[in-house]
């Protein structure tokens, strides 16, 4: 028995090498998949085979969905006569727009209005004013959904909402909602929420979707107004019942014709969680006339992209500064390329900030982004450590550029993630992201180049180790 077991296990290993030799996409990731191979016996092929495997490259995983996603794309395009959509003409801007709309179809918009919500109060105090006002429907859609003050008092408005004849349809991520099934999500099916889990962890598609997860937080009330931003639903965010404290995190609340590319972003997932009809039609994708002065450009990426939009979104912003460039983001673990990009811009005499939580939800994610901590401090980057734990996802570019969303700096959020991001022309709206931004920086929570270099051998293992594994993330 002993025997067979070896001879399967040395079976499994060689498989697995040998798929990391054949379909790897990165040499570091691949050696660190190597390493976790060699490192974790018995359970190393295993995890490579649940997390590892690289199933865009499989006939079966595009024939399940990933082409129909491609297909849906190329079907529901916005279209170049599309009301309001506008042109980035500028040298600055010009080619970044052009990049957002060959990944992701989507055209910027101007005559927006913009809401900064810097909190989870000032977002759940503004969604629920949308929801309790909505005469049509109701849509949202969220990475986490969990049990708690905040899911009761949804599902409280949803069942006056329905009374009143208002559609209320909801979709949430399997994994990031695992608590939100059994009783609770039948008590909202009862009352008519229409309510579906995104890529569901079933028997027969568990290895191809377990990796892949719907990372979006969007709400739409009647197709005039949208949310977007890194706020989950979770008591988190309005009551101190984590060891981290009352999470912060940044939202938008968005009125005008962007909303419509925010929208067809949920019904597309809408569409392939439940399987019904599009909801392609005027009632779902008014008109809405200019309201402000904003121009938004929507941003979205995931495992069927042809590209990874979310990073070279990143990297293009980058690389378009001037002047300063801001990050806040909780997991800093980008990868060389947006590395060496941050680095150009620095050597290139451009002031980079970045704002990163002093406190984290992971111990390796935290180590991760220390890793790269030195050689960033060298160079004159500055960076931030905030006493509370801040959840934002926010880069701002010259204070005339600015990007918020759920896309994180890693390459969770760069490959396996569906993810979305608003992409805001518009000094002004910036320019109020970069107040709050500023706030949190001053000189005692800035990190010294010379005092962190010295800090303990034992602390420098730990982000050696924990970057080795970074692309596993």
């Amino acid at each position: 028995m002993n025997t067979f077991f070896y001879i399967m296990y040395g079976i499994c290993t060689l498989w697995a090498f040998g798929s990391i030799v054949l379909h790897g996409s990165r040499p570091t990731k691949s050696l660190s998949w190597l390493l976790a191979i060699i490192a974790i016996p018995f359970g190393g092929p295993i995890l490579y085979y649940l997390f590892g495997v690289n199933r865009r490259k499989f006939k079966f995983f595009r024939l399940r969905q990933t082409e129909r996603r491609k297909l849906y794309n190329e079907t529901y395009q916005e279209l170049e006569s599309t009301n309001n959509t506008t042109q980035i003409d500028s040298l600055k801007y010009g080619k970044l727009s052009k990049l957002i709309e060959s990944n992701t179809f989507f055209l910027p918009y101007s005559g927006n209005n913009v809401s900064v919500l810097n909190d989870g109060k000032q977002t759940f105090d503004s969604i629920f004013k949308a929801i309790q006002e909505a005469e049509n429907f109701i849509h949202l859609q969220y990475y986490i959904f969990e049990e708690g003050e905040l899911t009761e008092r949804f599902y409280n408005v949803f069942k006056e909402k329905i009374n009143e004849g208002v559609e209320v349809r909801l979709i949430y991520d399997s994994v990031g909602s695992f608590a939100f099934r059994g009783k609770i999500i039948k008590r909202f099916k009862k009352i008519g929420v229409k309510a579906f889990p995104m890529m569901p962890l079933r028997f027969g598609s568990l290895l191809f979707t377990l990796n892949y997860r719907n990372h979006r937080k969007i709400a739409v009330i009647d197709g005039k107004i949208g949310f977007i931003g890194g706020v989950n639903v979770s008591d988190k965010y309005i009551k101190n019942i984590s060891e981290l404290g009352i999470w912060k995190d940044l939202h938008l609340m968005i009125k005008g014709p962007a909303v419509n590319s925010l929208h067809r972003v949920f019904i597309k997932d809408y569409h392939f969680a439940s399987d019904e009809e599009l909801l392609i039609n005027e009632k779902y994708l008014p008109n809405n006339e200019p309201i402000g002065d904003s121009t938004i450009q929507i941003v979205t990426s995931g495992p069927d992209s042809k590209q990874p939009a979310v990073m070279q979104q990143y990297v293009a912003m980058i690389n378009s500064a001037q002047e300063s460039i801001c990050i806040a983001n909780p997991y800093f673990i980008p990868g060389v390329t947006v590395i060496q990009a941050i680095k150009v811009a620095a050597l290139s005499g451009i002031e980079v900030s970045l704002l990163i939580p002093s406190k984290s939800d992971s111990i390796m994610a935290k180590y991760s982004m220390y890793a790269n901590f030195e050689e960033l401090l060298a160079i004159g980057v500055k960076i931030f450590l905030r006493n509370d734990f801040s959840h934002s996802k926010v880069i701002l570019i010259d204070s005339e550029l600015a990007s918020v969303g759920s896309g994180n700096f890693d390459y969770r959020s760069f490959e396996h993630n569906f993810e979305a991001n608003a992409l805001i022309y518009d000094s002004k709206i910036t320019k109020v992201i970069c107040e709050e931004f500023d706030t949190q920086c001053h000189k005692n929570n800035l990190i010294d180049y010379k005092t962190f270099k010295n800090r303990p051998i034992a602390q420098k293992f730990l982000e050696g180790l924990a970057n080795f594994f970074s692309p596993l993330l």
